[in-house]
């Protein structure tokens, strides 16, 4: 029995003000087709982009709580979509220090599961930033997170996280058919290894991936890469955004994981899935 799901991913270039931000996540899922059983995905820092290292504080809440969440809230109930908030700053035991959080909201409003990005962005990039130092503003999280929607195991990473394999192969051992990874990748880094790392996740765990991007030049000179893609467990491309702020969508079967696992059992054939569990 085909299990189907639409996927779409926004791609914006976010600013410094979160209500502009989110109106203009508003207008893109104004824009998205209907769909029963609907995952949409917001890129990293989708309400706060392009300011001070220090904007992100300003605006941070505890998680359950704040504007940007309730609005997020609103929007899930309002599209009737399974909404993945990208990334936003949530509160942490340091006033000083925020987490990078990843909200999933179901289309009732409920929020089904958080997580924090695990590897935080400390690289010298040859742009006209230079160099990141996400860990002077930025708390590690410390857990893994698989999401549960129905007939869709969901696997949650931010954007860096994408470099670190075995982040996916853990959660590739526990079920994930669909990875989200919402993304402020630079357009050097971008450039060089974006499709790359996104269609190795995709076949080497054999799952959908579905990753927003930020894109263009923003408020403070970061300039991103944009790509938004959907990616099938063999490793096409289903979709790509280009370099434009919009959207992509695909309706995928979700079985298509399934069906690849038992012609080429790599799960099985892992000779680390000790280490994995």
């Amino acid at each position: 029995m085909a299990t189907s799901w639409r996927l779409s991913a926004i791609q914006l270039t976010s600013g410094p003000e979160p209500a502009a931000n989110l109106a203009t996540v508003e207008y893109y899922l104004q824009q998205l087709p209907r769909a029963k059983q609907h995952l949409v995905l917001l890129p990293e820092c989708f309400a706060v982009f392009g300011g001070g290292d220090r904007l992100q504080l300003t605006h941070q809440a505890a998680i359950g709580a704040g504007d940007i969440q309730q609005a997020c809230r609103q929007l899930a109930v309002k599209f009737g979509v399974y909404l993945v908030a990208g990334s936003q700053p949530t509160t942490t035991t340091n006033p000083e220090r925020f987490a990078a959080s990843c909200l999933v909201y179901s289309p009732a409003g409920e929020l089904l599961a958080d997580y924090q990005k695990l590897h935080l962005f400390d690289v010298n990039v040859a742009d006209s930033t230079g160099s990141y130092r996400e860990s002077a503003t930025t708390i590690p999280g410390e857990k893994i997170s698989l999401c549960q929607l129905p007939d869709l195991k969901l696997g949650l990473s931010i954007c860096y996280d994408v470099r670190f394999p075995g982040l996916m192969q853990v959660l590739a051992a526990q079920g994930m058919q669909v990875l989200t990874v919402p993304s402020a990748f630079t357009r050097p880094t971008g450039t060089a290894h974006w499709h790359t790392l996104l269609k190795a996740r995709a076949i080497e765990n054999q799952c959908f991936v579905l990753a927003a991007n930020q894109t263009g030049v923003h408020a403070n000179g970061r300039e991103t890469y944009g790509h938004s893609l959907i990616i099938d467990p063999w490793g096409e491309i289903l979709a790509d955004a280009g370099t434009g702020p919009g959207w992509v969508s695909a309706l995928v079967d979700i079985n298509q994981c399934q069906q690849l696992g038992q012609k080429m059992p790599v799960h099985q054939h892992n000779r680390f899935n000790s280490e994995l569990k």
